[in-house]
């Protein structure tokens, strides 16, 4: 086969780029490495400790709450995990491409919510109107509430980390001629992908299986994808609850239930501080209720996964044909 032009291949990684797939590119893959070493990341994090632990003695201090301390600790580990995954490890244009995908197909939301809302809410409300989740929410400190939305924040992304790579092994497993040529069609790597379809001498699907930091990328993408629609659900829950606890939840109600007078929400008539902890509580269950049944459940995997799995197989596809163009 005679030299490949050199363009192609830097349009083809360009369009990579554009399209949320940094680590399909094999220099970005090599800063990343360099990134997660271990000499890297070291005295961030023990900057990251210092600081925190200090903010959150402090904090705690200020507040008379013991547990805002390590409330505060927790969090700026999740900020700086963040900022170092964001800046140093690329992953800046994987999460802009995804949230875009995401927003832009709001109009999907409301079918989906209509699908998903409405066994969570009558699950949710049956614990609603529940005296021990009132008396455990209710008497909960800010920092154990915080800490407690925390952990189920953790729980869903740690579950969707051993989940989600199922979803890519599942999408590399069907690459075929005709996935192919679909998945390049539209793309600079369309010819590319016919010529080496109608040679006989070349297998471009042998290149299908997703390995490495390439894998990670395409389980970012789903993660952000999965972690905005269930944030929207959440938000959702967590609005009824408030409107529902406000015209059910009367003070003689909360009184009997809590032992004790509520207290008002400044400048919201109607809504308590006790409703405020409760509605968060069980908003926060709610997401990682719903993390954990999109991906196991048939039903909610498709509803959540459908139209990004579609961008899922024509990452595969390309990547198996430009991987062949590069051996080439």
């Amino acid at each position: 086969m005679r030299p490949v032009p050199t363009d192609r291949l830097e349009a083809t990684e360009e369009w990579f780029l554009q399209h949320g797939l940094t680590y399909f590119v094999p220099e970005r893959r090599a800063h990343v490495r360099q990134a997660m070493r271990v000499r890297r990341i070291a005295p961030l994090l023990v900057v990251v400790l210092l600081v925190g632990s200090g903010a959150g003695g402090l904090v705690a201090w200020a507040a008379d709450q013991l547990t805002l301390g390590p409330a505060t600790l927790a969090s700026l580990l999740l900020l700086a995990a963040v900022w170092y995954s964001l800046v140093q490890l690329h992953a800046g244009p994987i999460v802009l491409w995804a949230l875009g995908r995401t927003f832009g197909s709001l109009r999907t939301l409301l079918p989906m919510t209509t699908r998903a809302l409405p066994l969570l809410l009558l699950f949710i409300t049956f614990l609603f109107i529940n005296t021990e989740v009132w008396q455990v929410g209710s008497n909960l400190s800010v920092g154990a509430l915080w800490l407690t939305v925390l952990l189920f924040v953790v729980l869903a992304f740690a579950f969707l980390v051993v989940r989600l790579p199922e979803e890519v092994d599942r999408t590399d497993d069907d690459v075929d001629d005709a996935l192919l040529l679909k998945a390049c069609r539209g793309t600079p790597l369309e010819a590319t992908a016919e010529a080496f379809v109608a040679d006989p001498d070349t297998d471009p699907a042998a290149h299908a299986e997703v390995t490495g930091f390439e894998r990670w990328n395409l389980v970012i993408v789903l993660m952000i994808v999965q972690a905005v629609q269930v944030l929207l659900v959440t938000f959702s829950v967590f609005l009824f609850l408030m409107v529902f606890g406000a015209l059910i939840m009367t003070d003689p109600v909360m009184d009997s239930w809590l032992g004790h007078d509520t207290t008002s929400v400044p400048g919201l008539s109607g809504f308590t501080v006790e409703l405020l902890q409760v509605a968060t509580f069980l908003s926060a269950f709610s997401g990682l209720y719903l993390t954990v049944s999109t991906v196991t459940d048939e039903t909610y995997r498709e509803q959540f996964f459908g139209s990004v799995m579609q961008e899922m197989e024509r990452a595969v596809g390309m990547r198996a044909v430009y991987l062949s163009l590069r051996d080439a």
